[in-house]
C-alpha cells in the first residue's frame, strides 16, 4: 500500500471525549474511527489487524476440530423464551426492536439458544457427538455506560464456541483442549506470559468457569495472582472455601488489575434440555446434550494489546497482527532519482513476499518519523539520497529502537530473519 493512497490519515490529538489509551491511539493512527459511545467502525489498517487477531483465532479454533458457520444477529424471541432469558429482568442487555408487523425481536448478545434450536437437526445420536461449532458475529449489548475504547463496545465481533458432548466425560476433554486452545492464541498474540486462566464463578451451570485475564493497569477487573504456580482467581470469588480448593494461601495471592480476554463456561444441560436437544446413548436412551460455551473477543484483543504495548510515541504492534510487517519511509522524494529507487525498493519488497506500507508522500522526515512511530508497524526501511549512494538502508525495530544497517541483498535476502 502507498501511503498516499490511503485515505485515512494520522491527526495530532484524539477526541475530547475519549479517555482511554487505546482508543486515542487508535483514533489518532487512524486505525478506528469513533461512530458514537460504545461504537467504532475499523478502517484500512485497523481492519487488516482486526482480521489477523481472527485469523490466529480461526487457526486454533479450525485445529482442534471446530466447524465455522455464522448465525442470524436477529434472534427470534420464542426461543429465548424457552430459556427465560427474553425477559429484561433475567437479561439487562438487550437491545429489542419492532418489525412492521408489531412483533418484538431482539439483536443477539449471544447465541446459545439459537445455536442449540439450530443443532436438534444436526445431532441424533452420541455417534454424532463430539461437534464443536463456531462463529465470528457481531454482538449486541445494552451496556449502561460503554467504556475503556474498544475494550467494552455496546456493538462487537465476538469469536463464540459451542460444544456438544455425549456426557460430562468427554465434554471435560473438550473444555481442556479449547482450554490449550486458548493459550496458543494468547501466545501467538505476545500477550501469553500475562495472561492467566483465572477462577470464576461458574453461576447456575457448575462451580466455576474459567477467564483468561491479561495483566494490564488499564483492567477493569482485579485478579489475585499467584505466579510461581500461574494461577489467578478472580476478585468476586476469592474466599476461603475457594483459596481451600485450589490449595493456595492468601499470602501467596498478588492482588492486580486485569482485562479479560476470553471465557469458557460448562453449561450442561440447561439449554439442551430447555430446547429438546436430545440424543439417544448407548443404552438406546434419549438424554439431553452436554453442552459448553467459549467466547473471545478479537477487538478486546486489540485493545488489550495496545494498551500493554504502547510507549510514549504511540502503538507497538506484535509482529504476528501488525497491518504491516514493514514501514518504508522515502525521504527527498522530491529529487527524481530518489523517488524512482525509492519505488523499485518498494516493488521488490512487495515481490519477496514482504507486507510493506510505503511512505511515498511529500512530507517532513520529522513528521513522516513520528506517524511511523505513532502507527507501530514493527520495523521502518529508510530510503533517502543518502542510502541510494551508500548502497545500505537502515532498519529500525519499532519495539527496541535499535537500529541496524543492511545492503540491499540482505534487505531482500534476510527480512525475514530479522528477530523482533
Amino acid at each position: 500500500m502507498r501511503q498516499s493512497r490511503l485515505f485515512t490519515r494520522t491527526r495530532h490529538d484524539a477526541p475530547a471525549d475519549e479517555v482511554s489509551k487505546n482508543a486515542q491511539l487508535l483514533i489518532r493512527a487512524g486505525f478506528v474511527h469513533k461512530e458514537m459511545a460504545g461504537a467504532y467502525s475499523f478502517l484500512p489498517l485497523g481492519l487488516k489487524t482486526l482480521n489477523k487477531i481472527i485469523g490466529i483465532i480461526r487457526e486454533e479454533m479450525d485445529g482442534i476440530g471446530g466447524q465455522e458457520v455464522t448465525l442470524t444477529g436477529l434472534q427470534d424471541p420464542s426461543v429465548w423464551e424457552a430459556t427465560g432469558r427474553f425477559d429484561d429482568e433475567a437479561v439487562d442487555v438487550w437491545f429489542k426492536t419492532k418489525l412492521k408487523n408489531d412483533t418484538e425481536i431482539g439483536l443477539g448478545f449471544t447465541h446459545e439458544e439459537p445455536m442449540t434450536r439450530m443443532m436438534r437437526e444436526h445431532l441424533l445420536s452420541h455417534k454424532d457427538t463430539p461437534k464443536l461449532v463456531y462463529q465470528f458475529q457481531t454482538k449486541f449489548r445494552n451496556e449502561t455506560r460503554a467504556k475503556s475504547g474498544i475494550m467494552r463496545t455496546r456493538e462487537f465481533i465476538m469469536k463464540d464456541l459451542y460444544s456438544f458432548a455425549k456426557n460430562e466425560d468427554e465434554h471435560q476433554k473438550i473444555y481442556q483442549q479449547v482450554a490449550d486452545a486458548y493459550h496458543r492464541i494468547f501466545n501467538r498474540l505476545g500477550i501469553g506470559e500475562d495472561t492467566y486462566q483465572t477462577f470464576a464463578s461458574g453461576g447456575v451451570f457448575s462451580k466455576y468457569s474459567h477467564e483468561f485475564q491479561t495483566i494490564t493497569d488499564a483492567g477493569e477487573d482485579v485478579v489475585y495472582i499467584n505466579k510461581a504456580r500461574k494461577l489467578a482467581i478472580n476478585q468476586e470469588v476469592n474466599n476461603d472455601e475457594v483459596r481451600a480448593d485450589l490449595n493456595v494461601q492468601e499470602g501467596d495471592l498478588e492482588a492486580l488489575p486485569a482485562s479479560e480476554v476470553g471465557n469458557i463456561f460448562t453449561l450442561g444441560t440447561r439449554f439442551s434440555e430447555a430446547l429438546g436437544l436430545m440424543i439417544t446413548n448407548e443404552d438406546g436412551e434419549k438424554v439431553p446434550v452436554f453442552m459448553g460455551s467459549y467466547g473471545i473477543g478479537p477487538a478486546r484483543l486489540m485493545g488489550v494489546m495496545v494498551e500493554k504495548f504502547a510507549d510514549s510515541k504511540g502503538i507497538v504492534w506484535p509482529e504476528a497482527v501488525a497491518p504491516f510487517k514493514a514501514h518504508l519511509v522515502g525521504l527527498n522524494l522530491e529529487d527524481a532519482a530518489v523517488r524512482e529507487y525509492a519505488d523499485g525498493v518498494y516493488e521488490a519488497l512487495k515481490d519477496n513476499g514482504i507486507e510493506v506500507l510505503y511512505d511515498d508522500r511529500d512530507a517532513r522526515p520529522g513528521e513522516k518519523f513520528a506517524e511511523s512511530d505513532l502507527m507501530g508497524i514493527p520495523y521502518r526501511i529508510i530510503v533517502s539520497r543518502k542510502t541510494m549512494e551508500a548502497g545500505v538502508f537502515e532498519i529500525v525495530t519499532r519495539k527496541t529502537g535499535d537500529v541496524r544497517s543492511l545492503s540491499e541483498e540482505e534487505l531482500y535476502r534476510d527480512f525475514d530473519a530479522i528477530p523482533e
